[in-house]
């Protein structure tokens, strides 16, 4: 998304049909356009005012709560128009046509009123994507995640990091040139070699935290497996409380992998329902759907292997637990014995609030307290660890020179700027905007 001087305008609000509509606009033109619709002066900055909003001829469009705020006092940076319409489409289609009307004034492409936030200094990177998480978010972790990546405190901690790092570097470099001046003394090189290996064992620390966030970003993945007919597709069914997947007594009725998210005390859990696991089948499409099965189950973030008094519980690899032994159709034989954790039951419901706490009690463990500040996206993970070894490279590199060792920590030093945006990430602006709405 390159950079641009005109005026934009779209609906920051749902669609229409809507009670309200509201029509965001940003730029140099912004209150020249909004005194096209007045008959009278725009009200005061940060005000709010109810006025007739008319056409070029005078005639009476609608009426709308405005107010204004004018740059570098607003999101954007730039002088910003709020109109609070009534949600019709012909209203808002209305207003549309008249500013489409006005040279240099565009409707806007999707993120650009947060790309121009950006290219302002409003918000950096980090900011940004917390915005995009904040407007996505479906559960009240995900929003608490998202409102801390929005309050600046992830950003603070990497530029405090960044100029931990170039402070080093620059009495590195006072020992280089005036190693013979009394005022830099002798003890300069411990003295920065202690400070970059304390700040290695922080990277270390907020790397290993973040997993925790990742599963409340991502979502916790829940993979259903057994042998057919175990009850696999029941057990969804059940926790979504609607005919999400196919039941029937045919074996091989599920082929494929179906999922679908719940909310679970302000987390957000992905259950995937599979194929069921079987020796004795030559058809393709359920050998397919089998090795999906399998693959799901290493993906996923806690297994219930399930089973009834027809079959045996699926063996799985240590290297893909935890695995939760489920024994199912409780209504019929109790099946708890040293080869289950725990029965159910989807016909009487038994035994699912207790699943439902498994499922918590794993996700708690997992994330412990959310109170670190930690990476939460793929992105910022990678730079972090990008960081971490070329701090590490300085601290192991002891037989080369100073200025080589400085710069591995202004290496360092760049990858925290990727990650807020401080450097070089022209190439990643395009993907990040790209995830907004049109009018944010």
């Amino acid at each position: 998304m390159s950079l641009s001087t005109d005026t934009i305008y779209a609906l920051s609000s749902g669609s229409l049909p809507a009670g309200v509509a509201v029509l965001r606009i940003s730029g140099d033109q912004a209150m020249s356009a909004l005194a096209s619709f007045l008959e009278k002066s725009p009200p005061p900055p940060r005000t709010v005012s109810l006025r007739t909003i008319r056409n070029r001829n005078n005639d009476v469009i609608d009426q709308a709560l405005v107010m204004t705020f004018p740059g570098p006092g607003s999101f954007t940076g730039e002088d910003c128009v709020e109109l609070q319409l009534h949600g019709s489409r012909a209203v808002v289609d209305a207003v549309f046509a008249q500013l489409d009307s006005m040279p240099g004034v565009r409707h806007a492409e999707a993120g650009e009123f947060s790309k121009r936030a950006y290219d302002n200094g409003k918000m950096d990177l980090l900011e940004v994507e917390g915005l995009a998480d904040l407007l996505k978010a479906e559960t009240e972790m995900q929003r608490r995640l998202a409102i801390e990546q929005t309050s600046g405190r992830l950003s603070d901690l990497y530029d405090v990091w960044a100029n931990r790092l170039t402070r080093c570097r620059a009495m590195i470099e006072a020992e280089l040139d005036f190693s013979d001046e009394e005022d830099v003394p002798d003890s300069v090189a411990d003295q920065v070699w202690r400070d970059v290996s304390l700040l290695s064992v922080e990277i270390a620390d907020h790397l290993n935290s973040g997993t925790s966030r990742e599963i409340i970003r991502d979502g916790f993945k829940v993979a259903l497996v057994g042998a057919p007919n175990v009850g696999k597709s029941s057990l969804l069914n059940v926790l979504t409380g609607r005919d999400v997947a196919i039941v029937t007594d045919i074996a091989g009725t599920t082929r494929d992998v179906l999922s679908t998210d719940l909310n679970l005390d302000g987390y957000l859990v992905t259950i995937f329902d599979t194929a069921g696991l079987r020796d004795d089948t030559d058809d393709v499409v359920e050998l397919e759907g089998m090795r999906r099965a399998r693959q799901t189950a290493e993906d996923a973030d806690l297994i219930f292997s399930m089973s009834d008094n027809d079959s045996e519980p699926q063996q799985f690899s240590e290297t893909i637990l935890p695995v939760i032994r489920i024994a199912t159709k409780s209504d019929i034989r109790d099946l708890i014995d040293g080869q289950h954790d725990l029965a159910i039951s989807v016909k009487d419901g038994s035994g699912i609030d207790a699943l439902r706490s498994k499922i918590l009690e794993e996700i708690q463990r997992r994330v412990g307290s959310t109170s670190t500040l930690s990476p939460v996206r793929a992105r910022h993970k990678k730079r972090v660890e990008e960081t971490l070894n070329y701090v590490r490279e300085a601290l192991q590199a002891q037989e080369l020179d100073l200025a080589i060792r400085s710069e591995y920590l202004r290496l360092a030093a760049t990858s925290l700027g990727r990650i807020t945006g401080r450097v070089d990430v022209e190439d990643l602006l395009g993907v990040i905007f790209s995830e907004f709405c049109i009018g944010k």
